[in-house]
């Protein structure tokens, strides 16, 4: 791994409430959780996280609310190594309660407004043009065009298709669940086609298709244990993918580490203890 490789992610944090359960609970029913965790996550976080691994420091530019949560949420995450860059609002950390089943799945009830780093927000844009690989969770049109400063611009269909095509750029991978119903994406979705439109299928791998339209299949990382908590597996692997080809790799190089990354991820509790480090 390069270890001077600079990366980014611009995207958002949510208050996350985990519970493990044993199964979850039918209409009327009460579950008992065996174990209560309560941290900063969320689809921008974890991949930062999980580059600032692979790298050795991650720039994260987010927004969080001015409130106790959001200040939690702070120091928890420059704890994690990232250089950390916040847009506060006036409004209320997003707080979310996600439920880890006994087979390791996860079912999210989010609460509040999304909140999302805008190019207008004075946080230190011109920094991500010294930056290999930028993956974006979150922002508006502006700030996706001025991520795509970077050598590398990837991103998540959770943007949003309309500030994706109102932003008018070209990734070099749009990376989805074609399981996520809000993250199937269609080569004819979008204006300017992204180069590896790139989506997962849990266990079964996934698929790459480029933009000279070449499909190609990828199995998924063989496990060395049980599944534990499948949250953030996604993330950490459009993580690993994004520093994958800011790096130099091919794009199977790329997608293997990004699976490697997944897969380390759901063989361990919470969206960290399993972040794959650089070896």
């Amino acid at each position: 791994m390069d270890r001077n490789l600079r990366v980014a992610v611009v995207g958002h944090v949510e208050w996350v409430e985990f519970m493990a359960v044993d199964r979850l609970p039918a209409a009327g029913q009460i579950v008992h959780a065996r174990a209560l965790a309560a941290l900063p996550a969320g689809g921008g976080e974890v991949a930062a996280a999980q580059l600032a691994k692979l790298a050795g420091t991650c720039l994260f530019l987010t927004a969080l609310g001015k409130d106790a949560l959001g200040q939690q949420a702070r120091t928890a995450l420059e704890d994690l190594g990232l250089e950390l860059h916040v847009a506060w609002r006036d409004r209320p950390t997003r707080r979310a309660v996600c439920f880890i089943s006994a087979d390791g799945e996860r079912s999210i009830t989010v609460v509040g407004e999304r909140l999302t780093p805008r190019a207008e927000d004075p946080l230190p844009w011109e920094r991500l043009q010294d930056c290999g690989g930028v993956f974006v969770s979150a922002s508006d049109a502006a700030g996706l065009r001025r991520a795509r400063a970077a050598g590398v611009l990837a991103a998540t269909p959770r943007v949003s298709l309309s500030i994706l095509e109102a932003a008018g750029v070209s990734l070099d991978a749009l990376i989805g669940s074609a399981l996520d119903p809000a993250e199937r994406v269609g080569p004819a979705d979008l204006t300017r086609r992204p180069k590896l439109l790139i989506r997962t299928e849990g266990a079964e791998g996934g698929s790459v298709l480029d933009d000279q339209d070449r499909l190609v299949r990828f199995q998924a990382q063989p496990l060395g244990g049980p599944i534990v908590d499948t949250y953030g597996a996604g993330d950490c692997f459009a993580a690993g993918v994004t520093y994958g080809l800011a790096a130099g790799m091919t794009t199977a190089q790329a997608i293997a580490l990004g699976c490697r990354c997944g897969a380390a991820c759901i063989q361990a509790a919470g969206p960290y203890a399993g972040r794959r480090g650089p070896a």
